[in-house]
Protein backbone atom coordinates (compact mmCIF):
# COMPACT_ATOMS: atom_id res chain seq x y z
CA UNK A 1 0.00 0.00 0.00
CA UNK A 2 1.31 3.41 -1.01
CA UNK A 3 2.10 5.79 1.84
CA UNK A 4 0.65 9.20 1.00
CA UNK A 5 0.73 10.71 4.49
CA UNK A 6 3.71 12.99 5.08
CA UNK A 7 6.66 10.70 5.74
CA UNK A 8 9.71 12.62 4.50
CA UNK A 9 12.51 13.15 6.98
CA UNK A 10 14.10 16.61 6.68
CA UNK A 11 11.87 17.67 3.77
CA UNK A 12 13.53 21.07 3.36
CA UNK A 13 16.99 19.49 3.26
CA UNK A 14 15.83 16.96 0.66
CA UNK A 15 14.30 19.72 -1.49
CA UNK A 16 17.56 21.68 -1.30
CA UNK A 17 19.56 18.58 -2.30
CA UNK A 18 17.17 17.91 -5.20
CA UNK A 19 17.50 21.46 -6.50
CA UNK A 20 21.28 21.30 -6.10
CA UNK A 21 21.41 18.02 -8.05
CA UNK A 22 19.77 19.84 -10.99
CA UNK A 23 21.98 22.93 -10.82
CA UNK A 24 23.81 23.71 -14.07
CA UNK A 25 22.16 20.85 -16.00
CA UNK A 26 20.55 21.28 -19.39
CA UNK A 27 16.87 20.42 -19.70
CA UNK A 28 17.79 17.05 -21.24
CA UNK A 29 20.27 16.30 -18.45
CA UNK A 30 17.69 17.31 -15.84
CA UNK A 31 15.11 14.96 -17.38
CA UNK A 32 17.69 12.17 -17.43
CA UNK A 33 18.51 12.78 -13.76
CA UNK A 34 14.80 12.59 -12.89
CA UNK A 35 14.41 9.35 -14.84
CA UNK A 36 17.41 7.78 -13.10
CA UNK A 37 16.16 8.94 -9.71
CA UNK A 38 12.71 7.44 -10.35
CA UNK A 39 14.25 4.12 -11.36
CA UNK A 40 16.58 4.04 -8.34
CA UNK A 41 13.71 4.80 -5.96
CA UNK A 42 11.43 2.29 -7.73
CA UNK A 43 14.10 -0.35 -7.24
CA UNK A 44 14.30 0.60 -3.57
CA UNK A 45 10.51 0.28 -3.15
CA UNK A 46 10.51 -2.97 -5.08
CA UNK A 47 6.77 -3.67 -4.97
CA UNK A 48 5.03 -3.47 -8.34
CA UNK A 49 1.56 -2.89 -6.80
CA UNK A 50 2.90 0.03 -4.73
CA UNK A 51 4.71 1.46 -7.75
CA UNK A 52 1.51 1.21 -9.83
CA UNK A 53 -0.36 3.09 -7.10
CA UNK A 54 2.34 5.76 -7.12
CA UNK A 55 2.20 6.08 -10.91
CA UNK A 56 -1.59 6.40 -10.86
CA UNK A 57 -1.48 9.00 -8.08
CA UNK A 58 1.22 11.03 -9.82
CA UNK A 59 -0.61 10.88 -13.14
CA UNK A 60 -3.95 11.92 -11.67
CA UNK A 61 -2.31 14.90 -9.96
CA UNK A 62 -0.48 15.81 -13.17
CA UNK A 63 -3.61 15.79 -15.32
CA UNK A 64 -4.92 18.79 -13.39
CA UNK A 65 -1.91 20.96 -14.39
CA UNK A 66 -1.27 22.62 -17.75
CA UNK A 67 1.13 20.66 -19.93
CA UNK A 68 3.90 21.98 -22.15
CA UNK A 69 2.31 20.17 -25.10
CA UNK A 70 -1.01 22.01 -24.77
CA UNK A 71 0.79 25.34 -24.40
CA UNK A 72 2.76 24.69 -27.61
CA UNK A 73 -0.26 23.57 -29.64
CA UNK A 74 -1.87 27.02 -29.69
Amino acid sequence: MLTTDFNLESADDFYEALIEAHRDLSAAQSHALNARLVLLLANHVGSLPVLREALAAARSNTLGTPSDASANSA
